[in-house]
C-alpha cells in the first residue's frame, strides 16, 4: 500500500462513484478443506478454505478496492466487527480506516485468541473465553497496512482487515461486485488487493500457507457528478 496521507474531513461537493466487478479469469482452483484440530464438538471436523471464494457468475468475493493518496474527502461511517462465528472468523475480509470504531466479538461458547499482526508485528493479541465477548480495537489500529488475523487456539483460522488511510475503499460482494462513493473529482490510482490462493502447505503450527497476496492497480478519473467503472481480472 502507499505510504499514508495526513486525510482530512470534508464536505464533498459534486463526488462522484466507482465501481465495478473483480472477476477470475480461467477457471478457479480447487481448494482442499482445511482440518480442525480443536474443539471439533462445536467447529466439526472440517472448514471450507475461504482463501478464494468465486461465485457461479465468475465474481469473487473478499477482493479488496481502495483509492490511493486522497487526501481528503468524505467521513468514515459504520464501524467493523470482526467475529468468531462457528470457528471462523465473520467476515474473512474486511476493510476499515484509521480511527474507524472497529471490534472482535466472540460468539461461539468456546476459547479464541484472536492475533492480529500487521507486517509481522503484533497489533492485537486477545483472549475471549466467553460467549458474546466483545474488545474494542480501535485504538490498536493506527496505521494503514495489511493485518493479518490468526486464533491462536485454532490453526485452521485465519483472516484479514485491511486499514486503509482514506474511507474511499470497499469489499467486494459475493458477486465480486464493489462500489465507493463521494468521491472528489480527480485522477487517481486504484488498487485491488486479494489474498494469496495457490496453497503452499502448512507452517510449523500446522496452518495453512498460501502464495503472496496479488495486487493491481490502474487509474480512474473521476468527473464531477460523475460515475466511472473499472474492472479486474484475477488469475
Amino acid at each position: 500500500m502507499a505510504p499514508a496521507v495526513a486525510y482530512e474531513e470534508i464536505v464533498v461537493k459534486d463526488g462522484g462513484t466507482l465501481g465495478g466487478h473483480v472477476k477470475f479469469a480461467g477457471t478457479p482452483p480447487t481448494l482442499e478443506p482445511l482440518p480442525v484440530n480443536k474443539n471439533r464438538d462445536v467447529c466439526g471436523d472440517r472448514k471450507a478454505s475461504e482463501a478464494l471464494v468465486v461465485g457461479t457468475d465468475g465474481g469473487v468475493r473478499g477482493a479488496v478496492i481502495f483509492l490511493e493518496g486522497v487526501a481528503k474527502g468524505k467521513k468514515p461511517t459504520g464501524e467493523v466487527l470482526l467475529d468468531n462465528h462457528k470457528c471462523l472468523f465473520v467476515s474473512h475480509v474486511t476493510a476499515t480506516t484509521v480511527g474507524t470504531k472497529a471490534r472482535v466479538k466472540n460468539s461461539d461458547g468456546i476459547l479464541h485468541n484472536t492475533h492480529g499482526f500487521l507486517a509481522k508485528v503484533t497489533v492485537f493479541n486477545l483472549a475471549l473465553p466467553n460467549r458474546d465477548q466483545m474488545i474494542d480495537i480501535t485504538k490498536r489500529l493506527t496505521k494503514p497496512g495489511v493485518v493479518r488475523v490468526l486464533c491462536d487456539a485454532h490453526p485452521h483460522m485465519f483472516a484479514w482487515m485491511i486499514v486503509h488511510d482514506s474511507p474511499y475503499v470497499a469489499v467486494t460482494d459475493e458477486h465480486g461486485v464493489f462500489k465507493i462513493d463521494s468521491i472528489p473529482a480527480g485522477t487517481y490510482k486504484v488498487t485491488m488487493w486479494h489474498e494469496g490462493f495457490r496453497p503452499k502447505g502448512v507452517d510449523k503450527d500446522g496452518r495453512p500457507t498460501y502464495d503472496e497476496p496479488r495486487t493491481i492497480t490502474k487509474d480512474v478519473t473521476i468527473a464531477p457528478n460523475g460515475a466511472a467503472t473499472l474492472d479486474f481480472e484475477l488469475r
